[in-house]
């Protein structure tokens, strides 16, 4: 059996930069000291609250005795920790002999204007042991341009000795499930617990019983408004991750996650239980990507699925085949008392309704369930004779409808095929891959988005993105497919489950140097050098309706042909004259609802575009969850396509009655979820620049696109 491994990537976050400095001589027992910060806040990768970082220094008063100190502050503020007006956070002044440690509060609007809030130290390492002290007023101002620029004032007192010594505080970034890490948990199932100081050291578990508390470590749910909470059961300790089985006895709801680790409780973060979050382990470990999945063989025989046939780890390997049994490995089928803590075997689908989703065709599966090990899910299901082939098919699991996180898998054409097709590859190319060469592919796309916000109205935004990229053979599928298949005019219904937290990267960005574009006239694109950062490329060419810091340009994307050069880097080669052609405005006639009557249909109808552009309906509705960067969103949602010739297009009854019914009073609240949006796609233009031969050699297969986007929020009834 798989087993839920220990050595998962660690989530990385990368926030903003902010430094302070401390020096410090003797001091007396008690002093009088002014405090001032000066640094800047910025939004944490993950969208969690700010990180704040700058100058902090305490100025003793006259004739209290003591030294000036200035040094190194340090903080993250969660907006899970939000009281009121006020975002607390711990925070780190380090210093040339040691630090201070403690807590502050930062009023929310401070973070445009002005704002009241505090600061405790509560301890202190090397020469600053013992330290404590309370600075009860801060005046904080502060102004926004690219980032946050944070002022902070005011006197209080710092006493030298007799406080406790400094415990690293446990903070938590997310909670996610153990295999698709995505958010919400399922009892009876493996979750992981990502932040910083979360266990003193690493240790790992593999026999049963697990402990609740391993080298006083503890993590812990305790319903939100509620007094009592519930130990998780731990499989794996360390200061950036913490692996756990979530007691079935725990209810569906929303939950304050605490860690306890060395005597220091975390701020709590919100994490919602659902009664059932299937998910899939993936052979990278990244939660994306290729699926654990086993193909029967024989009784002695378990191949993994690879793309072609051979070996992979020492272990058999072969692309499935059509009319194959195979067997797939995951978590958050629900909840089973008995086998969250003992071997056990249980199959769920003697009283649910568990399917396999294999490119689109559901599978009745044969067991899905516990096979010997506490919240590891085993699903055995028998490949269909007409199912799709390739190699990514996506492969979903559901759940009485709720569905797992898209994955996938390698299908060869024939029972005889000893290899998965995919377009553009060689066979050669593939067993490269499955033996650990890489993949390689590029995108830049243009994108108009019209859209109507609540309490802003009418928005339009039009911008450039792009990169290059090296992928493994684990995530091929993020050059073939985004979504199960789907073919024009049909459409296809998929559940959602989103966070504020941001997807582990697996990818390598590569460096193609200066990229420019120009625009047809009108659009002020001359030549225009698109923004670089780590490798990823941006330029925000105009807004209308809305003003956003930092997004530049006076320009606009208008119908004619738009023209990328780049002059090459370290990892990408030289490309000129790579050109699309925008057609006429891609207009709706009537514009979308605002509502949606689901039993009805709906009729959309447009004129513009390109006859051969790709047309995408998207809409959902749902519940959202939670507040701040702790919201939740779980919700239905439908995917249409059609080309812009067809010029109408209507979204069946069947379709729409799938998604659940939301009102406009609702998403206003924010309780409630729901979006139509209309995209129109140019047809790619494909180019292939080369790649250095440290990076493998060859060209880059590559496309540019623009996309025309237009929609907003809609209430479904």
């Amino acid at each position: 059996m798989i087993r839920f491994m220990t050595g998962y990537a660690f989530k990385r976050f990368a926030p903003f930069a902010l430094a302070l400095m401390i020096t410090a001589g003797a001091q007396a027992a008690t002093v009088n000291y002014t405090f001032t910060l000066t640094g800047t806040a910025a939004s944490n990768s993950s969208n969690t609250g700010y990180v704040v970082a700058g100058t902090a220094t305490l100025t003793p008063a006259a004739g209290s005795g003591g030294a000036t100190i200035s040094g190194a502050f340090a903080s993250t503020i969660l907006f899970a920790n939000a009281s009121g007006s006020t975002l607390t956070a711990p925070f780190t002044i380090t210093l040339s002999g040691g630090t201070l440690s403690g807590t502050w509060a930062l009023s929310t609007s401070a973070l445009v204007s002005t704002g009241t809030g505090y600061l405790t130290i509560t301890c202190g390492t090397g020469t600053y042991a013992g330290y404590s002290g309370s600075i009860p007023t801060l005046s904080e101002t502060g102004t926004v341009s690219t980032s946050i620029t944070v002022n902070c004032n005011g006197s209080g007192t710092v006493n030298t000795s007799g406080a406790a010594a400094c415990a690293a505080v446990p903070t938590i970034a997310s909670v996610t499930d153990g295999a698709s890490y995505t958010s919400n948990v399922a009892p009876g199932s493996f979750f992981t617990v990502w932040g910083s100081n979360l266990a003193p050291s690493t240790s790992g578990l593999t026999n049963f019983p697990r402990p609740q508390t391993l080298n006083g470590v503890t993590v812990t749910f305790t319903p939100v408004g509620g007094t009592t909470g519930t130990n998780a059961y731990l499989i794996y300790i360390g200061t950036g991750q913490i692996n756990c089985v979530l007691p079935s006895t725990v209810s569906p709801g929303n939950y304050n996650v605490t860690v306890t680790s060395a005597g220091a409780t975390s701020p709590p973060v919100v994490a919602q239980v659902v009664a059932s979050k299937p998910a899939l382990f993936t052979q990278d470990q990244s939660g994306t990507g290729l699926a654990v999945v086993q193909n029967y063989i024989s009784q002695s025989e378990l191949d993994w699925n690879r793309l072609t046939t051979g070996t992979y780890n020492g272990s058999l390997s072969s692309p499935s085949k059509p009319g194959q049994v195979l067997i797939a490995w995951g978590t958050g089928i629900g909840a089973y008392a008995a086998g969250d803590n003992a071997t056990v075997t249980h199959d769920f689908s003697t009283s649910e309704t568990i399917l396999a989703i294999v490119g689109g065709v559901s599978v009745k599966v044969a067991f899905a369930g516990l096979n010997g090990y506490a919240a590891e899910d085993q699903i055995n299901f028998t490949l269909p004779s007409n199912v799709p082939t390739g190699c990514a098919v996506p492969l979903q699991i559901s759940v009485a409808g709720v569905l797992s996180a898209v994955t996938y898998i390698s299908i060869a054409p024939s029972t005889s095929a000893t290899a998965c097709v995919q377009p553009g590859y060689t066979t050669a190319q593939l067993q490269q891959l499955d033996n650990g060469g890489t993949i390689t592919g590029g995108n830049f796309g243009l994108v108009q988005l019209a859209t109507t916000e609540p309490g802003v109205g009418s928005v339009k935004i039009d911008s450039i993105a792009g990169s290059f990229t090296q992928l493994t053979a684990f995530q091929l599928a993020g050059v073939s497919a985004n979504y199960s298949v789907i073919n024009s005019g049909s459409c296809e219904v998929i559940h959602v489950s989103s966070t504020t937290a941001t997807a582990l990267t697996h990818v390598t960005a590569l460096d193609a140097g200066t990229v420019t574009l120009t625009g047809p006239s009108g659009t002020n694109l001359t030549n225009q050098v698109i923004t670089e950062s780590a490798n990823a490329y941006s330029y925000s060419i105009g807004t209308e309706g809305i003003s956003i810091p930092g997004f530049g340009g006076n320009g606009s994307i208008l119908p004619g042909t738009y023209t990328l050069n780049g002059a090459g880097g370290t990892d990408v080669g030289s490309f000129n004259n790579v050109s699309i052609t925008v057609g006429p405005a891609f207009t709706l006639s009537p514009a979308l609802p605002t509502t949606v009557t689901e039993s009805a249909g709906l009729t959309l109808s447009w004129t513009g575009g390109n006859a051969s552009d790709q047309v995408l309906i998207i809409g959902a509705s749902g519940a959202v969850t939670g507040t701040g960067a702790n919201s939740i969103t779980s919700s239905t949602e439908f995917i249409c396509t059609t080309t812009a010739g067809a010029k109408t297009f209507t979204v069946p009854a069947s379709i729409l009655t799938q998604l659940p019914t939301v009102t406009a009073a609702s998403i206003t609240a924010n309780t409630g979820y729901g979006y139509l949006d209309v995209t129109d796609s140019v047809t790619p233009t494909s180019f292939s620049p080369t790649l250095a031969s440290k990076d493998g050699g060859g060209t880059i297969p590559s496309t540019f696109t623009f996309s025309f986007i237009t929609g907003g929020t809609a209430a479904y009834q």
